[in-house]
């Protein structure tokens, strides 16, 4: 059995944003010869999330409405974890959307069903980020 790591680095342009990711997992998948295992995909930040769903616009814009329900950004008061920081929604958040993924490889490809897609999702962005990709198997 073998493992390979590599770290994925994103810097968004807003404060929340949801990105496929998908393409750079596959291709770090490709980058490790692993063929039948098991492959971890993590957010090395905790306001920031990996998740899988559907690639679709309308689903994205709901995540973003249901989640500003749940855990509003503003006022910044309502927090105690704000002072120094004013991002206790975006912890919130993660804690809802969650931290890492854990997909099946077989025959070297992504074991997914047919809308499965492998999401970063950030919610205290505007700096540069990581998220971790590690992979056991042979």
């Amino acid at each position: 059995m073998k493992s390979f790591r590599k770290e994925l680095w994103f810097n968004t342009s807003s404060r929340r944003e949801f990105i496929n990711i998908t393409p750079e997992v596959e291709e770090v998948l490709r980058e490790s010869g692993i063929k039948e295992g098991f492959l971890l995909c993590n957010a090395m930040h905790i306001t920031a999330s990996v998740f899988i769903n559907d690639d679709e616009s309308g689903l994205h814009n709901d995540f973003e409405v249901w989640l500003e329900k749940l855990a509003p950004e503003k006022p910044h008061s309502q927090y105690q974890h704000n002072g120094f920081e004013d991002n206790a929604d975006a912890h919130l958040k993660r804690s809802v959307m969650g931290r890492e993924v854990v997909a099946a490889v077989t025959g070297g490809k992504l074991d997914f069903g047919p809308w499965e897609q492998i999401f970063y999702g950030e919610f205290d962005g505007k700096r540069k980020k990581r998220v971790l990709v590690k992979i056991i198997g042979e």
